[in-house]
């Protein structure tokens, strides 16, 4: 009995499209074949992929020895995330132990007919797939998912009671608001009318230009505001000046990410090369100051005198501020080298329940 938990024995998992395999060779037909196959599409600067991570790692640990094999499938949105070394980097920063199959010309992804980041198919023992779900969350749903193919295997297996959640947001009773979308920031964006650049200027394709901030009063959500030498390209926009380049953003939520690089050049990104000596740093000011210990995000650094700043070493997601609570709130960022790029921002608006915030440090948080 699935109790409508599973899809109907009618569609065929899509045979694997071929690609290049990291943490492990290459998975088979044969070596699949009678397996409990839970496959994740995904991309490491995706933070609703990211935030499922945790519990990915935790179902490979519980469940790997009675039948279950994950396979994370790794489309790339942004070019960069396309080269192998980047990938290799955030699969070692992750400690992701479970094989990764590269789909950069998204052949699995149309295979699969995946709409969005992430996505999760579990496949059966006889190959049909039987559950989907979109998105982030769903993750006692998943799990039991998970125990309910493992025991077509094996009726009397012996499993373990399902994960409490990780994180207290995930927690029943967790409340969560609307928060400003994603933002991009090249001149192709990801809307219909292109990126987020809200300055008057507006973009200038694969050309430099001179901004200054609009008058305050005009700012709004849903855009950001840059101040310096900016270069548009088609998916990102690259601080062109020394030093001292700004981004301003106005955003309600509980916490902002960034997608950030040393670089947007192509071959630049690709070799790993710096366009500058000057340490890629960028700056992070909110309402007006540096941040605090309770606010900064996971990838904050602080220096001298409460300075709040990120480094940028790699193409790759930073978590930028974590709040408290949700609120509205103007983010400044001050890019210090010449060539950090900005691709997007992301944004959570999910709080524990005031029950589980007071009992925080109960759950594992990854």
């Amino acid at each position: 009995m699935t109790g409508g938990l599973l899809d109907p024995r009618i569609v065929h998992m899509p045979p694997l499209a071929e690609g290049e395999w990291l943490n492990g060779r290459p998975l088979t037909p044969t070596q699949l074949r009678g397996q409990v196959i839970l496959i994740d599409f995904w991309d490491y600067t995706c933070i609703n992929c990211l935030r499922t991570l945790p519990y990915l790692k935790q179902w490979h640990q519980r469940y790997a020895e009675h039948g279950l094999v994950i396979i994370g499938i790794h489309t790339p949105e942004f070019r960069f995330a396309q080269f192998r070394t980047h990938l290799e980097a955030a699969i070692a920063e992750y400690e992701i132990p479970y094989p990764i199959l590269l789909d950069n010309q998204q052949r699995n992804w149309s295979q699969f007919a995946t709409k969005a980041w992430p996505t999760k198919f579990l496949i059966d023992p006889d190959g049909y797939v039987r559950f989907k779900r979109q998105g982030e969350g769903y993750y006692q749903e998943t799990e039991q998912a998970i125990q309910t193919l493992l025991r077509l295997r094996q009726p009397d297996m012996p499993l373990p009671d399902l994960l409490p959640p990780l994180r207290a947001e995930d927690a029943s009773g967790a409340v969560c608001y609307r928060p400003t979308p994603e933002l991009y920031a090249g001149f192709q964006g990801g809307g219909l009318f292109g990126g987020a650049l809200g300055n008057p200027e507006g973009y200038m394709p694969n050309s430099s230009v001179i901004y200054r901030l609009p008058p305050v009063k005009t700012w709004q959500e849903g855009q950001f505001y840059v101040d310096g030498i900016w270069r548009a390209w088609p998916e990102a926009l690259a601080f062109a000046g020394e030093q001292g380049g700004e981004i301003v953003l106005p955003y309600s939520a509980v916490s902002v990410n960034a997608v950030l690089a040393p670089s947007a050049d192509p071959v630049e990104t690709a070799l790993a090369m710096k366009p500058t000596e000057a340490e890629p740093v960028v700056e992070v000011v909110q309402d007006g100051r540096f941040l605090s210990k309770v606010q900064a995000g996971s990838d904050v650094i602080f220096g001298e005198n409460g300075r709040s700043f990120v480094r940028v070493d790699r193409p790759r997601m930073v978590n930028l501020v974590r709040n408290p609570d949700f609120g509205s709130h103007t983010l400044r960022l001050t890019f210090q080298a010449r060539g950090l790029a900005l691709y997007a921002f992301t944004f959570t608006g999910c709080v524990a329940s005031p029950h589980d915030a007071q009992n925080a440090d109960t759950f594992r948080v990854p």
